[in-house]
Formats: C-alpha cells, sequence, structure tokens
C-alpha cells in the first residue's frame, strides 16, 4: 500500500503544474527535480508552474533545487513560475538571504498561468488538431 502522493505533475496545455502537497526531505526534492525536467521533455511544455503554497517552511536545498529547476528549464525551453509561497516563508527567505534567482514568483496558481500566457502564449490544447477551421 502507498501512502499519499508527495507531489503531482500534472499537463494542461502546453504547460506543467507541478504542486508540492507537503515539505520533501533533500532525496524526495531531488527525484520531484529530475522527474519534473523530464517531463518538460517528454510533454514538451512551454511553462511550468511550481505551486509551492502547501509548505510551511523552504530550505535553502529547496530554495537551491527551484533555481535549478528554472533554470534547466529554461535551457530546455520552458518559462518557469514558483506560485503560492507563504509570507512567513516569504519573511524568512528575505532574513536568509535566500531567494529564487531568476525563476520568476507569482502569489498564486491563477496569476503563475496568466504571467504564463503573457510571457509564452496562450495555452494551446492538449490535443492538437490538423487541418483548418471547421
Amino acid at each position: 500500500m502507498t501512502g499519499p502522493r508527495l507531489v503531482s505533475i500534472l499537463r494542461q496545455g502546453s504547460y506543467l503544474i507541478a504542486s508540492i502537497h507537503t515539505a520533501l526531505d533533500d532525496t524526495e526534492m531531488t527525484a520531484f527535480q529530475h522527474d519534473l525536467v523530464e517531463r518538460i521533455g517528454r510533454d514538451r511544455a512551454r511553462g511550468v508552474v511550481i505551486d509551492v503554497a502547501a509548505l510551511d517552511v523552504l530550505d535553502s536545498f529547496a530554495s537551491w533545487t527551484l533555481r535549478t529547476i528554472g533554470e534547466v528549464a529554461r535551457l530546455r525551453g520552458a518559462v518557469t513560475v514558483v506560485v503560492g509561497i507563504q509570507p512567513e516563508v516569504a519573511f524568512a527567505m528575505v532574513a536568509l538571504g535566500m531567494d529564487t534567482g531568476s525563476v520568476r514568483t507569482a502569489l498564486d496558481l491563477e496569476e503563475g498561468l496568466a504571467f504564463l500566457d503573457r510571457v509564452v502564449g496562450p495555452r494551446r490544447p492538449a490535443t492538437a488538431t490538423r487541418g483548418g477551421p471547421a
């Protein structure tokens, strides 16, 4: 029997939405990184939203891993935005001198998707059809 899922990665058109449901240890965070980067190529994602709203702590390794995911995604042709950083987590990150580097942030999933729509263009349907208008 398996326990609850720690993360989920869902495809929405040309975007991937990755939600972290609970705090991850370093090994789990590294596995999440590898899974997400693999999915970017497999799904030909143009944008990635990483939702961390469920986290009440974001340690230096997790922060570094999010930056790394963003940079690797960029090299693979996808824009990354981190959403849902809780106020207490943001205060702690600033106090400790941690940040997300060049990876953009947004308040929530809705704003993250709107940001990607502005930067990479509207989401395309999950299943593209061939031919002209009906």
